[in-house]
C-alpha cells in the first residue's frame, strides 16, 4: 500500500441542529439553522452533500476524485474542510 493512501473511517454526520439544502435563491447550497443561514461555497456545498451518516471520509474522497478527476488529489482538502465544519458544529464524526 502506498504510504501516501491514508484510509480514513470515521462516518461525518450532519450536526442535530442543522439542516443541509439547496437554496434557490442562494443558487447555493445552505445549512439553515434556528438563528440563521450558512451560504456555503462551491465546494464545500459539494462536501458536505455527501455526508450522510453512511459514507465515510475515504468514501466522500473517492466520490469526489471520481466527479472531479482534473483537480488531482483532494483528500487534504476534504480532510481539512471537515476539521473546520467539525469544529463549527456543523458535523460531528461518529
Amino acid at each position: 500500500m502506498n504510504a501516501a493512501v491514508k484510509t480514513d473511517f470515521r462516518v461525518p454526520v450532519l450536526g442535530s441542529l442543522f439542516r443541509f439544502q439547496w437554496e434557490p435563491a442562494q443558487q447555493a447550497y445552505v445549512l439553515l439553522y434556528p438563528e440563521g443561514m450558512v451560504k456555503l461555497n462551491e465546494s464545500a456545498g459539494e462536501i458536505l452533500s455527501l455526508v450522510d451518516g453512511q459514507r465515510n471520509v475515504s468514501a466522500i474522497t473517492a466520490a469526489l476524485r471520481e466527479k472531479f478527476p482534473q483537480a488531482g488529489d483532494l483528500s487534504r482538502d476534504i480532510t481539512e474542510f471537515l476539521e473546520v465544519a467539525r469544529e463549527q458544529h456543523w458535523i460531528d464524526y461518529r
